[in-house]
């Protein structure tokens, strides 16, 4: 038992506690440098949503400064400093409202305006993105802690994927599509509240002392604030993510369906659409009714409705 504790034990090879609380304090504040590197990351992610670019994408997810102040937050709160918080909320507001801003104005200054499989990914948040700004801020955090910071940090930003949600909703601001800007909104919320939940926990963890003393009912309201914010996060995700599982289902039957009814029935299948929404449940079809030959060919067009 003891050999397993030591084996999970986070205290080796971290850094010295109040070098970390420097590098985070520096790091939370977006003027300067920060702040144009912020725009730049901002217009790279921007281009690569809008040209669907997954490489371009990533590269601006590893330029992007925006986990500063998240970690911040939740560092802050970990060690009750609230004049800390205080300046990692407003970091964060200002880094929100910029990013917002020049997304939209290059969207709307963009010609082409085409929904970009890229785009659509951001605008459908569910409980696996929680899981993923979770698991991915834990790594971010402990990463931050120790005395060789590692490869973790590129990996982190990937994965955790602060930009491309905040240019998707830019995207839908620019474009009159509101449930686009809702969704990838929605979406970078989830990541901002989970990533500072991870920060959180392990600086709990790691027995970090408080700045000053709070009595019981500070901790309680800080408890509270937090599992409020959890509990809407997690609610909605729920949902998409059973809406998602039943699309998905409805798929896998559509496809059965198919193979059963018409392929072993020697059909050939040269269309199929399926639409699963809360209005609708359809699958369309166009298919060969006999088997082709060189003088002739007949072929059928049915849609099936849920």
């Amino acid at each position: 038992m003891k050999n397993i504790t030591t084996l999970f034990n986070l205290s080796e090879g971290e850094d010295n506690r109040e070098k970390t609380l420097e590098s985070i304090k520096k790091n939370i504040s977006f003027k300067g440098a920060n702040l144009w590197i912020l725009a730049c990351a901002i217009i790279i992610a921007s281009v690569g949503l809008n040209v669907n670019s997954t490489a371009v994408i990533i590269g601006a997810m590893l330029i992007s400064p925006l986990m500063g102040p998240i970690v911040g937050a939740g560092f802050a709160l970990g060690i009750y400093d609230f004049g800390l918080l205080k300046r990692s909320l407003k970091n964060l507001l200002i880094a929100t409202v910029v990013s917002l801003t020049v997304s939209t104005l290059y969207f709307f200054l963009s010609p082409f305006k085409d929904v970009q499989s890229e785009l659509l990914a951001r605008t459908a948040p569910n409980i696996y993105d929680i899981l993923i700004a979770f698991f991915g801020g834990l790594v971010g955090v402990i990463a931050v802690t120790r005395v060789e910071k590692g490869n973790p940090i590129p990996g982190v930003a990937i994965a955790t994927a602060l930009m491309p949600p905040l240019c998707t909703a830019g995207y839908g601001i620019a474009t009159g599509q509101w449930s686009f800007f809702l969704g990838a909104f929605y979406l970078y919320c989830i990541n901002c509240v989970f990533i500072g939940l991870a920060t959180f926990l392990i600086i709990k963890y790691l027995n970090y002392p408080a700045v000053k003393q709070v009595d019981e009912k500070q901790q309680r309201q800080v408890k509270y604030t937090i599992s409020f914010l959890i509990a809407i996060m997690i609610i909605p995700s729920s949902y998409l993510a059973y809406t998602l599982y039943r699309e998905q289902q409805f798929k896998k039957n559509a496809d059965i369906f198919i193979e059963n009814k018409f392929i072993n029935n020697g059909y050939t299948v040269i269309y199929k659409k399926t639409e699963y929404n809360s209005r609708k449940k359809q699958l369309e079809l166009a298919f060969f009714t006999k088997k082709i030959n060189k003088v002739q060919s007949v072929s059928k067009r049915v849609v099936y409705k849920n």
